[in-house]
């Protein structure tokens, strides 16, 4: 199976299957000299794991990182990053009625075309705990960014038909709830809505915001690999992912043109943009000012409710779901997609330092 590397200087391969021994992802091309430890990458992964609220999988993983290569003394020496997060609470068994049959909005299907051949165990490598390996990568990412003074924020926006209101934004509250909302109100809200979809054996979607402040401009080139585009392939990449904004994403379709340009002012002897419409890129370029996304994120497929399928011998049948899963994915999503922001933006930042002769003569 290919398709599990990405970047190009800053380069992960994530491995491993939800319901295997163990799984895991080298970090190849990160610089030598970054100071790091495990604790630094698992306090990322204790925001995505599973067991930790009562809107999340009751799975209990303690999701513990190892570091296998590329540290000596407490930092990077320049070689690739090896890391592993063995699967501890596995209930395959729960998985074994399902091994012929194609569930609703599941990879099951989509995977026999292809391969004709599957891991029924947890979907393999389509489920989201694959999404731990990249969380652990991104996590060294964000050091790196960290060290430049790049602060990346994600949260959640909206679950289901509840959003939250931009005057009650509060970043501090975003880690002080178990929905990583920033409105105390949408979380009673939202929290309310969880438990009656959980009472119908159903779930949810929602929506992702991110913000990134202190990026540097220039990050990006014009055709093909412009920033927002390499973004959109990183976010798209997250399973649950079912579309992405950028700046005032689609309602830029329904703006006139004086509404959604970004005029330019001079303040204290700099270029200023008045509004951000074009959420930090312009031509494909980060322009210096925040990068603002939004991803949408779609209800978790496997619920009990009945739900109409098929087999493999061409049966439909009826089917209920059993055994652990989310009723709502969004929140332990959100470390995800600042994951794949990050590793995303210091794969640009390191291509960019060849973009100009004097960037060269300055490290050489």
């Amino acid at each position: 199976m290919s398709g599990s590397i990405l970047g190009d200087i800053f380069k992960i391969s994530t491995w491993g299957e939800s319901h295997g021994k163990a799984l895991g992802v080298v970090v190849d091309g990160c610089p030598a000299g970054l100071k790091l430890s495990e604790s630094d990458i698992q306090q990322d992964l204790d925001r995505r794991k599973p067991g930790q609220s009562p809107f999340a999988t009751p799975r209990k993983e303690g999701d513990k990182i190892e570091i296998l290569s590329g540290i000596f003394e407490g930092k990077t020496t320049g070689t690739p990053i090896s890391m592993i997060i063995f699967n501890k609470n596995q209930k395959s068994k729960d998985y074994s009625a399902l091994k012929d049959v194609y569930r609703p909005a599941q990879s099951d299907f989509s995977y026999d075309l292809k391969y004709g051949f599957r891991d029924h165990r947890g979907s393999g490598r389509a489920s989201g705990r694959e999404t731990a390996a990249r969380v652990a990568a991104g996590a060294i990412a964000k050091k790196i960014l960290a060290a430049l003074d790049v602060k990346i924020t994600g949260y959640t926006s909206s679950i289901g038909p509840i959003e939250i209101n931009p005057q009650n934004y509060d970043e501090d509250y975003i880690m002080d709830n178990f929905l990583y909302m920033p409105d105390s109100e949408a979380v009673e809200k939202a929290e309310s809505y969880l438990r009656k979809l959980i009472e119908e054996n159903n779930s949810s979607g929602g929506t992702i915001e991110c913000r990134v402040k202190n990026i540097p401009e220039g990050l990006g080139d014009p055709v093909f690999d412009k920033c927002e585009a390499l973004l959109a392939r990183a976010i798209m990449s997250i399973g649950a992912v079912k579309g992405i904004e950028i700046g005032s994403g689609f309602d830029a379709a329904e703006m006139t043109g004086y509404e959604h340009n970004d005029f330019y002012r001079y303040q204290a002897g700099e270029i200023n943009k008045l509004t951000n419409n074009a959420g930090g890129t312009l031509g494909g370029i980060t322009d210096g000012s925040k990068i603002l996304l939004k991803a949408a994120v779609k209800p978790t497929p496997s619920i009990e409710k009945t739900q109409k399928a098929v087999n493999k011998s061409g049966e439909n049948i009826d089917l209920n779901i059993h055994g652990r899963h989310d009723p709502i994915i969004v929140p332990r999503a959100v470390v995800v997609v600042e994951a794949m922001v990050a590793l995303t933006l210091v794969d640009l930042l390191l291509k960019n330092m060849s973009s100009r002769m004097e960037y060269i003569k300055k490290v050489y």
